[in-house]
């Protein structure tokens, strides 16, 4: 690559993501808002190419597989879909397909025999275990840009705002 190549394609995508909506004249927040959303987009991208370059995979699989990785004795499909924010048609597409390469089993419930449980095979989670030691370094990489007092604080503005978000969503069902 060409010295200067990489930080002119980077420069050309800052021109071309969500922050560029808005223009000084927008309120501060919004203009927060699109740069929080453009740099998640951006993180995310990153990762989902990653992951099908090295592990020839998608991001819903890898969120799949990371939620049974976290309950070993299996969760029911519905709880896979709420955990995902995903349809259950869509968990049902993604749990075929590792089903068929072994990665995942799927049971009938026996609390319930409407249900199906799906859990981790072995081959799933020797998989997921390579796909996630890789995942963190990509994500340590990422925010490698900040020293670790700023991640923090970044974390704590993060959390109140998340905290002031949830209660307004709250006091809007009441």
């Amino acid at each position: 690559m060409a010295a200067g190549t990489g930080a002119a394609r980077v420069a050309g995508a800052a021109a071309t993501d969500a922050e560029t909506r808005a223009g000084r004249d927008h309120h501060e927040a919004l203009r927060l808002w699109l740069r929080l959303f453009a740099t998640t987009r951006l993180v995310e991208d990153s990762v989902r190419r990653r992951l099908q370059e090295q592990f020839a995979t998608t991001l819903p699989r890898f969120d799949l597989m990371a939620q049974l990785e976290r309950h070993p004795q299996g969760l029911k499909m519905s709880e896979l879909s709420r955990r995902m924010m995903v349809t259950g048609g869509n968990v049902t597409g993604i749990t075929d397909l590792l089903e068929r390469e072994g990665l995942v089993t799927r049971a009938a419930d026996p609390g319930d025999r409407r249900a199906w449980r799906v859990r981790l095979t072995a081959t799933g989670r020797r998989a997921f275990a390579a796909m996630a030691v890789a995942h963190e370094r990509w994500i340590v990489a990422d925010f490698a840009a900040l020293d670790a007092r700023e991640r923090r604080a970044l974390g704590a503005l993060l959390l109140r705002l998340k905290e002031r978000v949830r209660l307004l969503e709250e006091a809007s069902r009441e």
